[in-house]
């Protein structure tokens, strides 16, 4: 039976008892009613993970007596940065949670000329919000390096930040290369670029192309944004990822 996961800001050492957090807690004891002496695992996104075992409650904090470190790693080969157009509500969450669980290394929200959501006065909660759900789809899948969530920002800049030597792929249903050349190229560092609800913009297009981005195809039909950047996400682990072996 798999053990329950729980990420924990760290850092961790073996043959040490720490405090978990106030939610991880109350988790483990009040939701999962579990004993002192039940085995879980922890990891602190620092890499590897740790057997621990529940320690009698100290007062109100429950505690957790952090044992053996085992270097075990679940990341994909491929480093990919999401540039995701922000969609409304449950569709950025889902976004968030499921690009998790398909590997990607880092989440960039972007504004551009069709975004419906604007969250230019609320960045660093929503920012914080989606980064929660990141750390709840590594202790889901059994990552142990957490993605990074970016505060949102403008396409613009978005796309000068990205470091030298980055790969940029956009999907385009007329576009003449598929998804699948693309990436069969040597590995480097790729940029995944995907638009709000309603696309990206000519002028955003020719921008991203400016920057070295490839227009690619991926099937005939057009997708929803919450669709098309995780197709693509395992469109690319099975061409060049690890969903290969």
């Amino acid at each position: 039976m798999r053990l329950t996961r729980i990420h924990v800001p760290g850092p961790l050492a073996p043959d040490s008892e720490i405090t978990l957090p106030p939610q991880a807690g109350e988790h483990l004891t009040r939701v999962l009613r579990l004993e002192p002496g039940a085995a879980f695992t922890l990891f602190d996104g620092r890499g590897g993970e740790y057997a621990a075992q529940l320690a009698p409650r100290s007062g109100k904090s429950a505690r957790a007596r952090v044992l053996a470190h085992a270097p075990v790693e679940r990341e994909s080969p491929l480093d990919i940065t999401l540039l995701q157009g922000i969609a409304r509500g449950e569709r950025m969450d889902l976004i968030v949670q499921k690009s998790t669980e398909l590997g990607v290394t880092r989440i960039v929200p972007v504004t551009t000329e069709r975004s419906v959501v604007r969250v230019e006065q609320r960045g660093q909660r929503k920012r914080d919000h989606w980064q929660s759900i990141a750390i709840s789809a590594c202790e889901q899948c059994g990552r142990n390096r957490i993605p990074e969530v970016e505060l949102p920002r403008a396409l613009q800049d978005a796309l000068a930040a990205l470091a030298a030597g980055t790969r940029g792929l956009l999907l385009a249903a007329d576009a003449a290369a598929s998804l699948a050349s693309a990436a069969r190229v040597p590995r480097a560092p790729l940029a995944l670029l995907i638009g709000p609800e309603g696309g990206l913009a000519d002028d955003e297009v020719r921008l991203a192309v400016t920057h070295g981005f490839t227009s690619c195809r991926l099937g005939p039909r057009v997708m929803r944004t919450e669709t098309a950047g995780l197709a693509a996400l395992a469109a690319l682990q099975a061409i060049a990822g690890d969903f290969t072996g």
